[in-house]
């Protein structure tokens, strides 16, 4: 007979571990495909982020030089200074620009004189050359292409007077940039000024007279490594260690046009043979060709090599998973085995030992059938006793003393029986006797009378607070003695918990967890009634976060909850564990703080609350800093009464955010007076309108070479029949909040066009009406529509109409202002930027804006004849509109020496109080009858010649 050796595997154990194992390098090959593919995915995001972080740099570095060569680029004769003002903000935002240099083309005739003046800038200069590595004064040649304008000139004097015809790269590019007619790069070159040369390169435009003729170049320096540092940097990704990047100024990967590495020598890591093996499309490297001005560039990225471990935690535990429990499977299925054969040979013995167990069976049934009548009698009992609760069962003797607990009492209660038994209920509850409910229960339980739903709190064996909820009766004999008690019990702990969380939940906030309206009331009267007391006063401070409403629209109201939920927090810690803070609503909170003993209350509380609220907050990926501003009541004052605490500290906390935020003020009854002047003025607003008290002023504006009235600008006043004439300064910002300046704005539109085609059909010259327009206004759904209605309505030309817009109007996001602009501008109206430069000014959005005028701040006018700084912006400001093509208007003109000024710069028109007020409707067609202007012969002769060669040269 044959004999299984021992631990000898059987078939069917052999297969399922086969089959198991099978089955988990299946899985495990699968997983790691998916997780190469998502490791695929993150590099290429990052591989992307990295590209185009380095196509911004590059893409900023030639818009740079672009802005540049428009100053040179009509001819328009610039001063050293002025380039040096233009130049000077560019090289602060963009650090990596070594230099800027204009070339000029000088011929070897005009040499002596053009080395005359580099000598009069910096002494000793003289056209000149390198070689061999020293700096030589330039060999004799029919033309020179030398660095005559140099920003910043300190650190790069080597390369004033520098002959850029003796560097191939630069002739080669600047013949590039004017074939192409755009900018054009140089490969990598030394720089003649670097006392250790890294790898930098030129960028460059063509200048050319007003003839066509190629008169020199303006270019921009850049060393290539700090560029690519910084936009990486800029964008926050140089300290990722996942990514290995290499960047080259050519088209190649050769090592002299290496500009940028993490590695070591740029050369990227070998590919992963596990990855080839598993997924061999997993791509683990990436490589992008940009065009600098016209030349290639090469940017290499690779992901860094990883322990196969460290991305395949998965795939690897469910190989292992797989493994084991195939080995586990094998197992049971050997051992079922086994165990089959073993209970076989049971059964041939088992049969035997059936067959006289049987005859036992017969005689068992016979007691079996006594025992059922038995339990069925005691069943009966048991329903009777439990149908009064589905817990527990519980008996008292006459002594009212514990004799038996059942019904799993232990474990539903958390107290073991013995600590009952032999006690009364109130010997295990002393707390029952000091309750009034606990001594009614005694007095009727002492008087044999049933009870219902009696209910009292316990400590259980844990020492955890339990509810316990009981009935009893009474138990007599046959002649009518008492005997005890018998009854139910439940344990009602989580109804109870229930009912705390639904009181908690009705008195308080259930984002931050604190105190609500309903409560703080309840507070605020005890406060108060303290305060009546004791004689120490009370404040209430009212809080109101300041820039919330940026946090919701930006970042979304989940982390609007959590910067509110971190400022309840902060709240909490800043004060006294006595003090109330409570959120009224929204991202107000009001505090209640009481005077107790020798902690007197004083103003460095509040300051300690605004500190508290004032530090960075982690939102996302995002540090933000967010202020709030406070307004404070106290109790008792002269002013203020209990009841209208909380209203008095609101107005004071408007105060604070109409004195610029970020600050407290105690509340005074002159506040109450400025907040009921604000009512009466939006109650009579609205009603304005429909009373027909709104008048229009109107401004003229004036043609500063010819003198003449070319257009008007549209003011509104409101003549209120108690308030007399209202300044736009009390209403218009009521209007902007309340939403009522969009049917006031569409008033003023239509008015003012109206007007202005009354005065055209009268004989009048045509003249051009500007109107501003609000930013309820600008984003309103049916703006264009509107504009459509009222050109058609009052029948006038759209080019007669000019609408005025403030920068921050479309400064939040530019995309949609970009197209509603440019939908305006098709109507035929003219679009101007009022009071530019004192907003987002940006040169950027000036090329993409279909602007057709600036309008110069009345602040930078006022001091141009006394402040240096204003006479520089100024005329920045008319230089590049006019380099823009665009029309310059100075607002707030007010002196003769203003207007000489402006005339001289070329600035075209002008309107202040020096030539007239704003005039209403008949005073104005007063002026216009009488054809008044400016003087025309106050305008210098040079400055007419100099508009006159301007207007040629644009012909």
């Amino acid at each position: 007979m044959l004999r299984h050796l021992p631990f000898s595997p059987t078939r069917a154990a052999v297969l399922t571990f086969g089959a198991g194992l099978g089955a988990s390098v299946a899985l495990f090959l699968g997983v790691s495909h998916l997780e190469y593919d998502n490791l695929a995915l993150s590099f290429a995001q990052r591989a992307d982020q990295r590209v185009a972080s380095v196509r911004q740099g590059l893409h900023d570095a030639v818009e740079v030089i672009t802005v540049t060569n428009r100053l040179f680029a009509l001819g328009t004769p610039v001063t050293r200074a002025q380039f040096h003002d233009f130049t000077a903000p560019l090289m602060q935002r963009h650090p990596f620009i070594k230099a800027f240099n204009v070339h000029r083309l000088v011929a070897d005739s005009d040499r002596a004189a053009f080395e005359a003046e580099l000598a009069a800038v910096v002494p000793g200069t003289v056209i000149h050359e390198q070689r061999d590595g020293v700096q030589v004064p330039a060999e004799r040649r029919p033309t020179y292409n030398v660095v005559h304008y140099l920003e910043p000139m300190a650190g790069n004097e080597a390369a004033f007077g520098f002959d850029s015809a003796t560097r191939v790269p630069i002739n080669a590019a600047l013949a590039q940039a004017q074939a192409e007619d755009r900018a054009a790069a140089t490969p990598l070159f030394p720089l003649v000024q670097d006392a250790h040369p890294q790898p930098s390169f030129q960028i460059l435009l063509p200048v050319h007279d007003r003839d066509g003729r190629l008169v020199g170049d303006t270019a921009v320096v850049v060393r290539a490594r700090e560029l690519v540092q910084k936009a990486l940097a800029g964008a926050g990704l140089l300290g990722d260690e996942r990514v290995m990047m290499s960047v080259y100024a050519g088209a190649r990967a050769l090592p002299a046009d290496l500009v940028f590495t993490t590695g070591e020598g740029g050369a990227l890591p070998p590919l992963d043979p596990i990855a080839s093996w598993i997924a061999p499309e997993h791509a683990n490297r990436a490589i992008r060709t940009l065009d600098v001005a016209g030349r290639p560039w090469l940017v290499e990225v690779a992901a860094t090599p990883r322990p196969f471990a460290a991305d395949h935690l998965a795939s690897l535990a469910i190989l292992a998973g797989g493994i084991l429990v195939s080995l586990l499977t094998a197992a049971w299925v050997q051992t079922s085995g086994e165990r089959t054969r073993r209970v076989q040979q049971l059964v041939r013995t088992r049969t035997a030992d059936l067959k006289r167990t049987n005859r036992r069976l017969v005689d068992d049934m016979v007691a079996r059938e006594r025992t059922e009548k038995a339990l069925q009698q005691s069943e009966q009992r048991f329903r009777q006793l439990v149908s009064m609760s589905s817990d527990w069962y519980w008996e008292q003797d006459a002594q009212l003393r514990f004799t038996m607990v059942t019904g799993g009492f232990s474990e539903k209660a958390g107290v073991l029986v013995e600590h009952l038994l032999g006690k009364t209920r109130w010997e295990y509850v002393p707390a029952l006797a000091a309750s009034e409910a606990g001594r009614e229960h005694i007095a009727r339980v002492t008087g044999y009378l049933p009870f219902n739903e009696f209910e009292y709190q316990v400590l259980d064996d844990q020492g955890q607070t339990r509810w316990f909820c009981v009935n009893g009766q009474p138990v007599f004999d046959r002649n009518g003695a008492f005997t005890g008690y018998r009854g139910t019990g439940r344990d009602i702990t989580e109804r109870k918990l229930t009912e705390q969380r639904v009181h908690h939940v009705a008195q308080h906030d259930v984002l931050t967890g604190l105190p609500n309206r309903s409560l703080l009331q309840d507070r605020l009267g005890q406060a108060v009634a303290y305060a009546n007391r004791s004689g120490n006063p009370v404040w209430v401070m009212l809080i109101d976060l300041d820039r919330f409403k940026f946090v919701n629209d930006s970042m979304g109201h989940k982390a609007g909850d959590v910067l509110l939920m971190t400022v309840a927090a902060r709240l909490r810690s800043a004060l006294r564990d006595l003090d109330t803070v409570a959120r009224l609503s929204g991202d107000e909170f009001v505090v209640i703080v009481s005077e107790h003993g020798e902690q007197k209350l004083t103003p460095e509380i509040v300051e300690r609350v605004m500190a508290a609220v004032a530090q960075p907050v982690m939102l996302g990926t995002k540090e933000f800093f967010v202020t709030c501003s406070i307004g404070v009541a106290v109790y008792p004052s002269e002013a203020t009464e209990a009841d209208v605490l909380i209203e008095h500290a609101d107005i004071a906390m408007y105060r604070a955010k109409k004195l610029g935020r970020n600050n407290f003020q105690f509340y005074t009854p002159a506040m109450n007076e400025e907040s009921l002047e604000r009512v009466r003025i939006e109650g009579a607003l609205r009603n304005a309108l429909e009373r027909d008290e709104f008048v229009l002023y109107y401004q003229p504006q004036l043609d500063i070479k010819t003198g003449k009235v070319v257009g008007m600008e549209a003011l509104l006043r409101w003549q209120h029949p108690e308030l007399g004439m209202v300044p736009p300064g009390r209403f218009i910002s009521i209007a902007e909040e309340t939403g009522l300046i969009v049917p006031i704005g569409a008033w003023v539109m239509r008015t003012a066009c109206a007007q202005n085609k009354a005065w055209q059909d009268a004989g009048f010259d045509k003249l051009r009406v500007a109107v501003n327009l609000s930013a309820r206004q600008f984003g309103a759904p049916d703006l264009i529509e509107g504009l459509e209605a009222v050109l058609k309505d009052t029948g006038m030309e759209p080019k007669y109409l000019e609408i005025e817009l403030t920068e921050s109007l479309f400064m939040s996001d530019i995309t949609p202002a970009v197209d509603l602009l440019h939908r305006m501008k098709a109507l035929g109206v003219s679009l101007s930027i009022d009071d530019f430069g004192t907003g987002y000014s940006s040169l950027s959005y000036l090329s993409r804006f279909p602007i057709d005028v600036l309008k110069i701040d009345r602040s930078f006018v006022a001091d141009i004849t006394r402040d240096a700084n204003d006479e520089a912006i100024v005329t920045s400001i008319i230089a590049l509109a006019h380099n823009l093509k665009l029309a310059v208007i100075a607002e707030g003109v007010e002196t003769a020496e203003q207007l000489d000024y402006l005339r001289r710069h070329g600035c075209d028109e002008m309107q202040g109080y020096y030539f007239s007020r704003p005039l209403a409707n008949a005073q104005f067609e007063q002026l216009l009858r009488e054809g008044r202007g400016l003087t025309v012969e106050a305008i210098p002769e040079q400055v007419v010649e100099a508009q006159a060669q301007a207007e040629v040269a644009d012909a």
